[in-house]
């Protein structure tokens, strides 16, 4: 599997920008000529030795805040996109096995988060309980909920079919360990293209949600905050807004690419398991 993961051109393509850009998060503090808050020149100065990028709408480097506004953003994204893949798959795996009554109960009560669109919802959720990280957080992975448990369910359903599934029934086994010994293994996969997936809605939900106001909260430095604090300034500094933006591209893109490989080489392992 990870061989035949490897060799896919858009999953080396999209391992490699989503690398970069959490290589960035992580070490790019380390090498920040200024601190977040430091003013160094008038506000929008174009770039010069003094700020390699020029300066935001109060006067900071922009490459500072630039290497400084990712970590958070980037394990928001990864805690955020696996927390609701985990508990998706939770109320999936029940929902698909078990079936019956608490199948329809599991199902019509996560159809209930489908009406909201995510950033909607975010924004219901915070201006009831306040802004906090891990609230947002929270409010992401669930958004996650209801889709994950869809793919989940539909999966498990067919698992359940297989003959080693109704083998381990006849043997008295229980439901729990079915659940975890014979059809949790079988969506490994799944469960790896759904959270790749998943990154890249989380990461784009969290700079929409620092866009408005409502995620990481000024004067700290986050790609989303940055464009809001800087639009204004667009024409006349770019690159307050740009470089900040194309981090965040470059991050929905690697990771939408590696999702991209993980599916395409497991359909193609299904269709050559198929054939054979």
């Amino acid at each position: 599997m990870v061989r035949a993961v490897s060799r896919r051109t858009e999953f080396r393509i999209g391992l490699v920008l989503a690398a970069l850009v959490v290589g960035l998060a992580m070490v790019g503090p380390l090498f920040a000529p200024y601190t977040v808050t430091e003013f160094v020149a008038i506000p929008y100065s174009d770039s010069s030795s003094v700020s390699l990028l020029g300066t935001d709408g109060l006067g900071r480097d922009v490459l500072s805040r630039v290497l400084f506004g990712g970590r958070n953003l980037v394990w928001m994204s990864f805690l955020s996109a696996t927390l609701g893949v985990a508990v998706g798959a939770s109320f999936g795996l029940v929902a698909g096995y078990v079936g019956g009554r608490i199948d329809a109960t599991i199902m019509r009560s996560l159809d209930v988060l489908l009406a909201f669109p995510s950033v909607v919802l975010i924004l219901l959720v915070v201006s009831m309980l306040g802004t906090s990280v891990w609230l947002v957080i929270s409010v992401v992975a669930l958004a996650f909920t209801p889709s994950v448990a869809r793919v989940i369910r539909g999966i498990t359903k067919e698992i359940s079919a297989k003959e080693y599934v109704e083998a381990a029934e006849l043997l008295g086994y229980r439901r729990s360990s079915i659940l975890f010994d014979e059809i949790l293994p079988n969506i490994t996969t799944p469960l790896l293209v759904e959270d790749s997936l998943r990154i890249r809605w989380a990461i784009t939900l969290l700079a929409v949600a620092s866009f408005l106001g409502l995620g990481i909260q000024a004067p700290n430095a986050d790609w989303g905050l940055m464009i809001n604090e800087n639009r204004a300034g667009l024409a006349t500094q770019p690159w307050a807004v740009g470089a900040p933006a194309m981090c965040i591209a470059a991050f929905a893109i690697g990771t939408s690419l590696m999702s991209e490989g993980l599916s395409l080489t497991l359909a193609g392992i299904e269709k050559s398991t198929v054939s054979a």
